[in-house]
């Protein structure tokens, strides 16, 4: 090739560049405004996305037809990002959304898509998410676990992993869907975990994330799928750890937001899911070092760092080691409540606040919503995903999973500040506990 001959740029290269170009011209233009105006550009605004999530949750255009399928995500992404804001919907509509779940939960378990369609692990997680974050003793009671448990069962494939749905795809979402369900509807069991650690492991790539499936591409959604999966049925310890910190910190990039996949453009929604995994990792520190310290052959520093800071893998009764200790396996369905209830303050794992920053002057509309990257149009997902990302970065550094968090660790005015959520379920932190109470009560 001749020396002078340039190479033309990729689609993806261009793209890439567009997106800078938009980013930057937003930062730089925050950079030059005065103050007051500063304020005014990082300022949530919760009103106009109250206003836009009731109005979906009321009614949705003709253009939805073809989310037909998807109605408990809806359902769930609007409720969630309302309880996020720390609101509620009214009387009527609570009463409607928990008859409509009703009418998608099918007679042998499982919620489907809609009345009437086959039951899907993914819609049966978003369904159960939206009635425990309705909260109260109707909309818990409803969800028919003995059924819902058979569900699972007839999903569970022998290699570990899970069917989506009857003679539908296997992957790590399935399993993660399948695996939080039960774990928050306490219903858990060796039968439902058997081989699925195996499954999940089968699906770490070279780049150290979580493909959806064996031999495929990591990806940020399923790493966080893989990752809260394996944590739940107290198998996190098989995962190459160090490797999968190295791949999901360096997928948030230049503009502040996460990508989802390597080489790929940022988007909003990857806030939870990459910010997500990365807040999960947060809390597995001494499962971290003690691989750390076994591959370097230097386990007497990870020893002493553990004597010293009074931490000890051996300490929670959520240790995961290789066979829990029988204190432990006796009950491994309190995975989710001891993951909050064992919380250390911990320095977060990637930059908090940047990833703020893109949220409030990229990913949100002034007009209410919030996208997946500026040129994009607002949704009901990206809502949720930005909105749920914002309130980990928010308590990234908090002692507490709820205790207020230091005005420093909220850019913008501290009225920016959400509500906080279990970070292995993604429902908010309050609504959890109330349905933790009730399922564990035997209700």
């Amino acid at each position: 090739m001749d020396e002078t001959t340039s190479l033309s740029p990729t689609v993806s290269q261009r793209d890439q560049w567009m997106v800078e170009s938009q980013v930057f011209q937003i930062y730089q233009l925050f950079a030059t405004i005065p103050p007051n105006a500063q304020s005014l550009m990082l300022e949530l605004q919760r009103d106009k996305h109250i206003d836009f999530l009731t109005k979906g949750l009321r009614h949705l255009g003709p253009n939805f037809s073809v989310l037909d399928a998807n109605r408990p995500w809806l359902c769930y992404w609007i409720i969630h990002s309302i309880a996020l804001l720390g609101e509620s919907i009214d009387d009527e509509l609570h009463h409607n959304t928990v008859e409509f779940l009703n009418r998608c939960q099918d007679p042998n378990g499982g919620f489907a898509g809609g009345p009437g369609q086959m039951p899907h692990l993914a819609t049966t997680y978003a369904a159960v998410n939206t009635l425990i974050t309705l909260g109260g003793d109707k909309s818990l009671a409803s969800i028919n676990r003995d059924k819902l448990y058979g569900f699972l069962r007839r999903m569970k494939q022998p290699n570990g992993g899970f069917r989506m749905h009857v003679e539908g795809e296997i992957d790590v979402r399935a399993c993660y869907t399948a695996i939080s369900v039960a774990s928050v509807l306490n219903i858990l069991d060796e039968e439902l975990t058997q081989n699925v650690g195996d499954y999940i492991l089968s699906c770490q790539t070279y780049e150290g994330g979580i493909a959806g499936e064996p031999g495929s591409e990591a990806h940020g959604g399923y790493t966080f799928c893989g990752l809260a999966a394996m944590i739940l049925i107290g198998e996190v310890n098989r995962l190459d750890l160090p490797r999968l910190i190295e791949w999901a910190v360096f997928r948030q990039g230049k503009e502040c937001g996460f990508q989802g996949r390597t080489n790929k453009l940022v988007d909003g929604c990857y806030s939870f899911w990459q910010g997500g995994a990365v807040a999960l990792l947060q809390r597995l520190d001494s499962v971290i070092n003690k691989q750390m310290s076994e591959a370097l052959n230097i386990s007497d520093i990870a020893e002493e760092k553990e004597s010293l800071d009074g931490t000890s893998s051996d300490a929670a009764c959520y240790r995961w080691h290789e066979g829990m200790s029988e204190s432990c396996s006796a009950d491994f369905k309190n995975i989710g409540y001891n993951f909050i209830n064992e919380w250390r303050a911990k320095d977060p794992l990637f930059h908090s606040i940047a990833l703020q920053q893109y949220i409030l002057l990229c990913a949100q509309e002034q007009d209410g919503g919030l996208r997946d990257k500026p040129g994009k149009r607002r949704d009901h997902y990206h809502t949720c995903y930005c909105l749920s990302g914002l309130s980990l970065c928010q308590y990234s550094w908090s002692k507490h999973p709820d205790s207020p968090p230091l005005p420093k660790a909220v850019l913008g005015p501290y009225s920016n500040l959400l509500e906080p959520i279990h970070p292995l379920y993604n429902v908010v932190l309050e609504r959890y506990r109330e349905a933790q109470e009730f399922f564990v009560g035997g209700s």
